[in-house]
């Protein structure tokens, strides 16, 4: 075994990847009960509106989530020392990203910081940038992690959809990763994704804890920093495309209506969820054309997910032979023109 492993270094980070899953897995499993508890006993909590009987749920409980990705992403430091550098600007980034989302839980900040604040959060992943890239592509980078961490935001308020379409995103990413021969990438696509397996044990149907922008932010976060350090953004925008259709739809109805005319999505007497008159377009309300469980909803939503999960998945397996096309690989070359033009 040993043997194996010193003559397929491939596998060894493999196993290193699996092992950092497994602990923020294991993390986040044995933190979430006890921080629940905390934060119900802190008051920092939201009501269930999807349900009849609007329980009360502890919120914020992405603080587990990013628990568990620090502690995978310790161990991927601990195991593969070669790439400490890149591992420990992404844990500053996720942590950075993290601690914006909790001050966004506790007051509430408006778009223009956040985007602002995400903005300057995701500028240390500029200093693991491919080298010889020019000042258009470095400056695309903190700009993906804050519309990247938005686009997990806004797609959000049924039990277990972030988190959901969050393991299904990064199960996506990891399997690209493993086909690439990003080996070293999925120490960070697995650390998140054992964390947000445990998480949605609790976020699931009917929900024991809300992620709030903690969570959903740090999920956007990662997946940018997965695309730009294992140069897969087409991967991650198949990934991310039922975020982005839920985006597109709100900027288009918002355009034309006044926030304060939005309306959120209400309840039936039958425990069903219907479309107010009014309020803005989403991928949520598409799904609910005609009156559904709030269960079956997030289950149609996380099956578009499961779509283009499969979708990125194929793309990264046909990816080496359009590269090693002559005519395709020249075409895809011209976008690295890009990279130079503020050289």
């Amino acid at each position: 075994m040993i043997n194996l492993l010193t003559t397929n270094p491939e596998i060894t980070i493999v196993l290193v990847s699996a092992i950092c899953g497994i602990l923020g897995f294991f993390v986040t499993r044995f933190t979430m009960p006890r921080l629940i508890r905390k934060l119900e006993k802190a008051n920092i909590i939201g009501k269930d509106i999807h349900k009849t009987a609007k329980p009360i749920v502890a919120e914020m409980g992405g603080i587990g989530i990013l628990f568990g990705f620090i502690i995978g992403i310790f161990a991927g430091i601990y195991l593969h020392p070669i790439i400490t550098f890149q591992l420990t600007v992404v844990l500053v980034v996720i942590l950075l990203v993290g601690i914006i989302g909790m001050v966004d839980d506790l007051l509430t900040l408006s778009s223009k910081e956040k985007f602002i604040l995400l903005f300057l959060a995701g500028i240390p992943l500029i200093w693991i940038a491919p080298p010889n890239v020019g000042l258009l592509y470095i400056i695309l980078i903190p700009i993906a992690v804050s519309i990247v961490a938005n686009l997990t935001n806004m797609l959000a308020g049924l039990n277990g959809i972030e988190s959901g379409l969050g393991v299904i995103a990064m199960t996506s990413l990891t399997i690209s990763c493993i086909i690439l021969g990003k080996y070293d990438v999925a120490i960070i696509s697995m650390s998140m994704l054992g964390a947000l397996i445990a998480f949605l044990l609790y976020n699931k149907y009917p929900s024991r804890v809300f992620p709030g922008d903690t969570g959903t932010l740090i999920i956007g976060a990662a997946i940018a920093a997965i695309a730009f350090i294992g140069r897969m953004k087409l991967i991650a925008f198949i990934v991310l495309f039922p975020n982005i259709l839920d985006a597109a739809m709100k900027f288009y109805s918002a355009g034309v209506m006044e926030r304060q005319q939005h309306r959120p999505t209400e309840v039936n007497n039958d425990g069903k969820l219907i479309i107010p008159d009014q309020g803005f377009k989403s991928l949520i309300r598409l799904v609910l054309r005609k009156p559904i469980s709030e269960k079956e909803a997030v289950r149609i939503i996380w099956g578009i997910g499961i779509l283009f999960g499969i979708l990125g998945i194929i793309v990264a397996i046909i990816l080496p032979d359009i590269i090693g096309n002559t005519t395709l690989a020249q075409f895809i070359k011209y976008k690295d023109i890009l990279y130079y033009l503020f050289n």
